[in-house]
Parts: C-alpha cells; sequence; structure tokens
C-alpha cells in the first residue's frame, strides 16, 4: 500500500490552554471531535470537522497529576524533550491572506521570519507555536509584492 498524503501532527504540552488559543486565533484552526482517550488533549481541524477526518493537529495534554493515561497510550516521555521540533525541522502548510496572518501574529506578539523564495513564486513564514514548534506557512509570492 502507498503512502498518502500528510494526516496529522500531535503535540504534547504541558500547557494545553496556551496552545488551544493559539492554533484556534493565530491559525484559524477550530476544536472538533476527539476520541474520550485517558488522557487530556484537543484535536484541531482545518475548518469544520467532518466524520473522514482525525483533524490536522492533535495536541496531547501532560498530566502531571495523573500520566498514566498517556504512558500507556503512546508512552512516556522525558518533560524536558517537550519543546521545539527536535529533529523535524518544521511544520509547514501552504496558505493564503497573508496581510490577515501578519495582524494575526503581531496581535499575539508571534515574533516571525519572512522571505521569498526565488522562482518558486512562494512567499514563506516562519513561526513558532507555544511548545516551540517552527510552522511554515507558503503563501503566493505575490501576496507579498502587492504589501510592499
Amino acid at each position: 500500500m502507498p503512502v498518502g498524503k500528510l494526516d496529522h501532527y500531535s503535540i504534547r504540552t504541558l500547557d494545553i490552554e496556551a496552545s488551544r488559543k493559539f492554533y484556534t486565533e493565530v491559525m484559524g484552526f477550530e476544536v472538533g471531535f476527539r476520541p474520550p482517550f485517558n488522557f487530556p488533549g484537543l484535536w484541531l481541524y482545518n475548518g469544520a470537522p467532518h466524520p473522514e477526518s482525525y483533524g490536522v493537529v492533535h495536541l496531547i495534554g501532560v498530566d502531571l497529576n495523573n500520566p498514566a493515561g498517556l504512558k500507556e497510550y503512546l508512552g512516556d516521555r522525558d518533560l524536558d524533550s517537550l519543546k521545539g521540533t527536535g529533529t523535524v525541522d518544521h511544520i509547514a502548510f501552504s496558505a493564503t491572506g497573508l496581510a490577515d496572518m501578519r495582524e494575526r501574529l503581531q496581535r499575539h506578539a508571534a515574533p516571525c521570519r519572512e522571505r521569498t523564495v526565488p522562482a518558486l513564486g512562494l512567499h514563506q513564514v516562519f513561526f513558532e507555536d507555544p511548545s516551540g514548534v517552527t510552522i511554515e506557512l507558503n503563501f503566493p509570492a505575490a501576496e507579498a509584492q502587492r504589501a510592499t
């Protein structure tokens, strides 16, 4: 069986509320259905949740007072490892609406780096979520040219 498209990515976090706020208010995702696992978490959808989807981002809450459910389901992790992307450098999404995203990042005091990739017609915006995961948004370069 061939590998298909990327389905979702998961983030273990000690601050699920900060992550929820970031992914809903900055990225524009929506909280939706999540199975009743024995550990805290949220599934975030890019658009309205629907039965054929598992969401695009799974937030996995680390409950320091009751870690058994998470350890049983996904295994244990050293708490010091819960920052950044580790060996994965970044997660990328295609996007439109560069001016709106710049405004949201500024409103949420989320620093970003931008650059246009020559010959690809691509303008990249890099920033980090509350857990230090680097996110790249790829906009049409024409949007960046209009904004200057």
